[in-house]
């Protein structure tokens, strides 16, 4: 990524879901180049559904083995599952300490979330995932933020970059032409949604396509880039 070496990346998102919507063609490239990926749901997902038979505790297990499948044909290393409720996502300081902690103990040197002043962004989880996200970094990198977690023999962790998905204002791309049927493939688990969601496949390849035009890629994902240190 432009000219910073790195490792280790994590994924902070709100769904199950939205990685592979949003950015599973560039974690599989990073992947098939030896980087290793981190998965944080910050919800369940219990909301996502349309089916009037459906209960939510059956579609937190259904969205949880989804997430995993999905994680699992793109080769990330693990997935976090935070448990809080879909919908109603605040970026209250306690998730912010606990997003820190997670962090730390995993020691990215990029994070990819959403953008949190996109505008006109409806979906509150996604507004507050990508202000929970860059706070929590920020929170990870002084040690005087939640010392506590120190004592744990938890170090500070200094992320180098973010990648924001689901911007307005793009200014870095990713060439997914080699990786964009991987992305299909893994979106693809998610069964319970992509069910709702007619001609999916090809709305994703479009949406690549428009992605990548502007800077003559056939198919790409686009980024918002923060250069942190």
């Amino acid at each position: 990524m432009d000219d910073i070496q790195f490792e280790r990346a994590m994924v902070i998102f709100a769904h199950p879901d939205d990685a592979e919507v949003q950015c599973a063609g560039t974690l599989a490239a990073w992947i098939e180049g030896g980087k290793r990926v981190t998965y944080v749901s910050l919800t369940r997902g219990d909301k996502g559904t349309q089916d009037p038979e459906m209960k939510p505790e059956r579609l937190v297990l259904i969205r949880r083995e989804e997430q995993l499948e999905a994680a699992r044909e793109l080769g990330v290393e693990k997935v976090i599952f935070m448990e809080n409720d879909d919908g109603v996502l605040e970026a209250t300081l306690e998730r912010r300490r606990a997003l820190t902690r997670v962090i730390r103990e995993h020691q990215p040197e990029v994070v990819v979330t959403h953008d949190p002043w996109m505008r006109y962004q409806l979906h509150p989880d996604h507004r507050a995932s990508g202000t929970l996200a860059l706070d929590a970094v920020i929170s990870a990198r002084d040690r005087l933020y939640f010392p506590e977690q120190l004592q744990d023999g938890i170090k500070p962790c200094r992320v180098r970059r973010a990648l924001l998905f689901a911007t307005d204002s793009p200014d870095y791309w990713v060439n997914i032409e080699k990786t964009l049927e991987k992305k299909i493939q893994a979106l693809g688990r998610h069964k319970s949604q992509v069910a709702q969601w007619p001609n999916w496949a090809e709305w994703m390849r479009k949406r690549a396509e428009t992605a990548g035009a502007s800077q003559g890629i056939k198919y790409a994902e686009a980024f918002k880039r923060l250069v942190l240190s």
